[in-house]
């Protein structure tokens, strides 16, 4: 991943530009250029987006969404995490938002891919618990190993046989590591 643009946009601006096949996040107003994600990336996220969404719509929490859905941060910064969780008192009245959701996701899962440097990750990490995210889960497929961090503990690393638990981003909702890697 690498800036592909040197000149300075704004969400509204990302927001009306064509598509191209490429995914692209804006990060303080530089567009940032992904390369499509392989196989087991797709995978993993499916997976996590599956468990994730049958236990929020049994519970009537909120929302959830795939990879390519902008949340804007700020006028200049908008990610689009593998897959997030929105809950029921944060989205507007009117129904789902055209445009970005204004503001982080209560939840951002992050799957990793080989392309991708630690020091991006780590930024994107900082940036949605600065904005608000309760929780951010990294999923590192290489290691088989998932990564939790919020605001209010110490990051957890868990592997197969330990259980992914949403805490206060997604109240009682469970995921067994092992299931994110079969």
């Amino acid at each position: 991943m690498s800036a592909i643009q040197q000149i300075y946009v704004t969400a509204e601006e990302f927001y009306a530009m064509p598509e191209d096949g490429f995914k692209y996040e804006l990060v303080r107003g530089a567009l940032v250029k992904m390369p499509p994600a392989g196989f087991e990336h797709g995978e993993i996220g499916s997976e996590i987006n599956m468990h994730l969404r049958s236990h929020v719509t049994r519970m009537g929490l909120g929302r959830v969404v795939l990879a390519d859905t902008g949340y804007q941060l700020a006028v200049d910064h908008v990610l689009a995490p593998d897959v997030s969780f929105v809950s029921e008192s944060r989205l507007p009245a009117s129904g789902s938002p055209e445009g970005f959701f204004q503001g982080a996701p209560d939840l951002a899962v992050e799957v990793i891919s080989p392309s991708e440097r630690e020091q991006h990750i780590t930024q994107k990490v900082a940036d949605y618990l600065r904005y608000g995210c309760k929780m951010v889960v990294v999923v590192r497929p290489r290691v088989r190993r998932v990564e939790v961090h919020s605001s209010s503990r110490e990051t957890q690393i868990l592997e197969p046989g330990d259980v992914l638990d949403g805490g206060i981003a997604v109240p009682g909702w469970k995921l067994p590591i092992a299931d994110i890697f079969e």
